[in-house]
Parts: structure tokens; sequence; C-alpha cells
């Protein structure tokens, strides 16, 4: 008995939606409008050639519009609705570019600097120096006991100190400080080896 109601209430729904009128156009109706369409663009043409003064203005002075069809609005058309208006990017991101790019220039804005500027200069220690070669190099040893290889040009302190010269038993740092009124001064701190007490 169910399966007879069923069967019956989705044959009552198939003739209410056969007999629902449809809005689209036909095939024909479509030809139609595009024989139309393509007879006014031609009489424009032939027009646009038999008219001397729009044959020598350049085609850039006049915007040209795609014919829009019967019953439609020309400002409710995907071509007229953009007239007159104009894309300004000025203080807008780039829509093209990646969110990841500027995830990575913000992290490297607000990178904290490397293990040995977490520390004061006079906290690490000078343990060995390599000088008689062409790039001189120093091993430096955090307070937690890390060792570190530096160079010439390495960032170093917390003071934005970077090392400007290795020597024999010597490391020199130029560290820049900034006082309460603004001012900046360098200075240059030595690192020298701890030699071991006696003997």
């Amino acid at each position: 008995m169910k399966i007879v109601a069923i069967a019956s209430s989705i044959a009552l729904l198939v003739l209410v939606g056969c007999q629902e009128e449809s809005n689209q156009p036909t095939g024909e109706e479509f030809l139609q409008e595009r024989a139309a369409l393509n007879a006014r663009v031609e009489a424009r043409k032939a027009k646009k050639a038999s008219d001397p003064a729009a044959a020598g203005a350049p085609a850039a002075s006049s915007p040209q519009i795609a014919a829009v069809p019967k019953g439609t609005p020309a400002d409710d058309s995907f071509i007229g609705s953009g007239r007159g208006l104009v894309y300004d990017r000025t203080g807008l991101r780039d829509p093209f570019r990646s969110f990841e790019w500027d995830r990575k220039e913000i992290a490297a804005l607000d990178m904290v600097g490397g293990p040995l500027e977490q520390y004061d200069v006079s906290q690490l220690s000078v343990i060995a120096v390599v000088w008689k070669t062409g790039s001189a190099r120093a091993l430096v040893e955090d307070p937690a006991g890390q060792s570190y290889i530096i160079g010439k040009g390495t960032r170093i302190g917390k003071n934005d100190g970077m090392v400007t010269e290795i020597d024999d038993n010597l490391v020199v740092v130029n560290e820049t400080y900034e006082d309460y009124l603004g001012n900046v001064t360098k200075k240059d701190i030595e690192m020298r080896i701890r030699r071991s007490e006696g003997g």
C-alpha cells in the first residue's frame, strides 16, 4: 500500500513539474536575437565607415560598449557597471600577493636577535682564537656553556654590537648606546682570552 502511495505521489509531482512554463528562451529565439544583434553591429560599422568625422578620430577617444539584448537595461549589464570606476590601490595590500610573504616579513622585523645577542658582552668569554688565516675566527662561550664560532661582522651583545676585529688573543666589539636624550654613542669593547691562574 505504501509503495502505491509513493509511486502515485511521484507521478503527480512529475506531471505538475512538466506543466510549469519555462522562462528560458528557446534555441530558435536565441538564434533570432543573435542575428538581430549581428545586424545592428554591422549597421554601426557601416555608419562609422561612411562618417568622415569618426574616421579621423582615434579609437581610444570614444569607448565602445557592446550591444545588450532587448529587455535588459544597459546600466544593469556587466559591461555598463564598470563605467567611470578606477581602482585606487593606495593604502591597500596587493590582492595577488600571498599572505605568507607578509607573515615572513613581519616575523623578520619582530625577530629577536641570535643567541649571542641575548647576553651582555661582559657575560660572554673568548675561549680560543684562530687569527693567522684569511678570515680570523674566535670561539665564544655563553653563560650556559654553549660555544659559538664568530667572525668579523658577527652581531653580538645586547647593545647592537658587532665584531670589528679579531687579533691574537683579542676580540673587539663595537657597541651602540643611546641615552635618554636620544644621543647615540659608539664604544669599542675588548674581549680577551681568560688565562688560567696558577701553574
